[in-house]
Formats: C-alpha cells, sequence, structure tokens
C-alpha cells in the first residue's frame, strides 16, 4: 500500500517527464534497452509510454539510442543521494519490486518524485548495483 503523501504525488507527476530525467540521471556508459525498460517501469508499464519516454529523450540528445543499446549522452549528472533522495519513514511498497516496506526512498526530480523504493530497489534504479 502506498503512502498517502505518495499516492498524492503519484497522479500529479507526468510519468514522461520522470522518465525521461530518469534516463537522463543513468550513472551506467551503456545498459540495454532491456536494462533501461525496467529502469522506465518504475514510472510506467504502459508500453506506449515507454516508447515515448525513450522516443523523448533520444529527439532531446539525452540518450542515444542503437542496436539495442541506450547510451547518457552527458556525463556527471547522476542522482546525489546526500540532496536528490528524500527518505521517509512509513507503510510504503516498493515502485519496483513491490514490497512491503516501512522506509520509502524517493527521488527528486525536477518533474516530480519518484518512489517509494526500498534500499536495495533504489540503488538499482539508479544504476548503483
Amino acid at each position: 500500500m502506498l503512502g498517502v503523501e505518495s499516492a498524492i504525488v503519484s497522479e500529479t507527476r507526468d510519468p514522461v517527464e520522470l522518465g525521461v530525467e530518469l534516463l537522463a540521471h543513468l550513472e551506467h556508459g551503456e545498459l540495454s534497452v532491456a536494462d533501461a525498460l525496467d529502469r522506465i517501469e518504475t514510472v510506467t508499464t504502459n508500453p506506449q509510454v515507454q516508447r515515448e519516454i525513450l522516443d523523448t529523450a533520444v529527439m532531446r540528445g539525452l540518450i542515444e539510442r542503437e542496436n539495442g543499446v541506450v547510451r547518457p549522452r552527458s556525463q556527471g549528472s547522476h542522482v546525489n543521494f546526500d540532496s536528490d533522495v528524500v527518505v521517509r519513514e512509513g507503510e510504503f511498497s516498493c515502485q519496483r519490486c513491490g514490497a512491503a516496506i516501512s522506509t520509502g526512498h524517493f527521488v527528486q526530480f525536477d518533474g516530480g518524485e519518484l518512489g517509494p523504493f526500498g534500499s536495495t530497489c533504489i540503488r538499482k534504479v539508479l544504476g548503483r548495483e
């Protein structure tokens, strides 16, 4: 079950902008489109919106997509855990794996907040593992 605050944020965020920002902050030099989609699924499971996220990120020059591989075009724009991730206590479900968690990690992007995630899933979504 999502916390009340998370549910409100989820209703007001633009999934395309959040997905594009997530791709713009990739920490890997490259990853497969499948791995990129795994991250995008934390924003939306709608295949049409997922394609729009990938296409928008390419169109804006944030990523290159070729032969099943996604490469970020900018360096040094990674999510900072100290300033870009907020930790809250409550009753949440991890947005990546669905597990019940009492500590939620939320990524703060210009387009909105992404989360909650458990401590392991936040690292996977951001490419730290």
